[in-house]
């Protein structure tokens, strides 16, 4: 069996919030699988019921091969699992956190030391072993929070939210950590609402809204389609209101756009030409910043697909006060 994981239509209600419904895909052994959506999208809820945290209401779950719909535990030990807020003592080290873990993977008292030393260096946490818990900066509880979800190297882990809230240094560090470990061949099922985070780090990536899965399919081939388009992003310092009414009936075969305050993005099929609509803009009496070409991106593709703008998105990385 070529699938580390396989849902079929599973479903889960609160009261009167449908917030998982009736989605089914499969992550195949060794490969990086994102599940990206706004926050409330169902992320959490779908890795909830997956790492047996959740029943689902229908639906079947298999983890390994193992059937796990009705007895989540059955496959407790192929699986790591990395909530989306820290579940270590914060009144313990951080080496006695990770031992602690081991033991509950019945690794022995010699094994687990062992393997909580090593997690400790990779991590680059090696100085930090004795210090309580508590005391760690937000990067550096998010680091021990993986390497506690790692510490019996299984062969199936999930990821929820694994960068939201930490600092940008950190958040880099812990990426290639993810990256590593896929490339050792470890299966992986991340949740984020970074887009940027998704198209760095995943082989496929599902999107899911208000509990739906929209689509499915690799990242190459989620960009193909606006891999022919041609995009500029126009930065302005004094932008009016109506400019984009003004710029479309101005130049009717471009297609405008404006991401966020102060920007405005031009989209067509054949090659755009700035030095024109920076003209107008300037005789508009627009200030004009910066006028640069702009590589297709996933986030594109999330856009057309879902309808959620861009900055919604934005605006809950700013909330988590991080980014990708």
């Amino acid at each position: 069996m070529n699938e580390a994981i396989v849902v079929e239509d599973i479903a889960k209600r609160f009261e009167q919030v449908e917030a998982v419904s009736g989605i089914s895909f499969s992550v195949l052994r060794g490969e990086l699988f994102g599940l990206l959506g706004p926050n409330g999208a169902g992320k959490t809820t779908t890795i909830n019921m997956l790492t047996g945290l959740a029943r689902p209401d229908r639906g079947t779950i298999r983890i390994g091969g193992i059937d796990c719909t009705d007895n989540p535990r059955s496959a407790q030990h192929l699986i790591g699992v990395v909530p989306d807020e820290s579940n270590l003592y914060p009144e313990l080290t951080g080496f006695e956190n990770l031992c602690f873990c081991a033991s509950l993977y019945g690794l022995g008292k010699q094994a687990r030391q062992v393997r909580a030393r090593e997690l400790l260096k990779t991590f680059g946490l090696a100085d930090a072993g004795n210090r309580k818990f508590g005391g760690y900066s937000k990067g550096m509880k998010r680091k021990l929070t993986i390497a506690a979800g790692i510490i019996h190297e299984p062969e199936i882990l999930f990821l929820d939210e694994p960068t939201t809230g930490i600092d940008v240094a950190s958040a880099r560090q812990i990426r290639k950590l993810i990256a590593d470990l896929n490339r050792a061949g470890t299966s992986i099922l991340l949740t984020t609402h970074y887009i940027e985070e998704a198209e760095r780090l995943c082989d496929r990536v599902a999107f899911i809204v208000a509990g739906r899965i929209i689509r499915i399919d690799t990242v190459e081939h989620l960009l193909q389609p606006v891999q022919e388009k041609h995009a500029v992003q126009i930065s302005c310092v004094n932008q009016r209101d109506d400019i984009g009414r003004r710029l479309s009936e101005s130049f009717p075969g471009l297609a405008f756009g404006a991401p966020g305050q102060g920007r405005i993005r031009v989209e067509s099929d054949e090659a755009i030409r700035v030095g024109p609509l920076v003209r107008f803009l300037e005789e508009q009496g627009v200030e004009v910043a910066e006028a640069r070409r702009m590589r297709p991106s996933l986030e594109d593709v999330f856009v057309h697909i879902t309808g959620i703008a861009a900055d919604a998105m934005r605006k809950e990385k700013e909330k988590a006060g991080s980014g990708p």
